[in-house]
């Protein structure tokens, strides 16, 4: 699962590589987009009521998992249709403390779209995509206990 940029306006996909943060921020820049707007989330030593988080581990449903990449690409365009680029990658595997393991970028021709398709799309991303995580601490290794069922991308709501 090697991680390039494609030919068209997103790049999209699951890896098992490290995120392409700088290069994915370049690709993203184009002659019209005046923001471009990167989030990257990164393992940390924490979850919700559990401290001593030491590592996580992601799983995907791979399949389904880039299908929901497509549709959320599609939706996020038709609520913001100045988005010149869309970035959505996720690491999958064995991940330490501060890795990253989700890069969203967008890049339109002025600050607040950029801001809100990039919210819109990590939001959407960790709510409809299928996409697990696996929390390892001192007490042993447990999925996390916040995900919540999976749902059709068209009924995210804008936060």
């Amino acid at each position: 699962m090697v991680v390039i940029p494609p030919a068209g306006d997103d790049w999209l996909g699951l890896t098992l590589d490290p995120l392409p943060t700088e290069a994915a921020s370049v690709w993203a820049a184009t002659p019209r987009s005046g923001a471009v707007v990167c989030f990257l989330g990164v393992v940390r030593d924490h979850a919700e009521g559990r401290d001593g988080v030491t590592a996580l581990t992601y799983e995907a449903y791979e399949e389904q998992a880039v299908v929901r990449l497509r549709e959320l690409a599609g939706e996020t365009r038709r609520r913001w249709p100045a988005v010149e680029r869309l970035v959505l990658l996720h690491r999958l595997g064995d991940l330490p403390l501060s890795e990253a393991s989700v890069l969203v970028v967008a890049s339109t021709p002025h600050r607040a779209e950029a801001f809100e398709a990039a919210r819109f799309a990590i939001d959407t991303l960790k709510e409809t995509v299928p996409i697990w995580k696996q929390e390892h601490h001192a007490g042993g290794t447990e999925w996390s206990s916040h995900a919540a069922p999976v749902r059709p991308v068209r009924e995210a709501r804008l936060v």
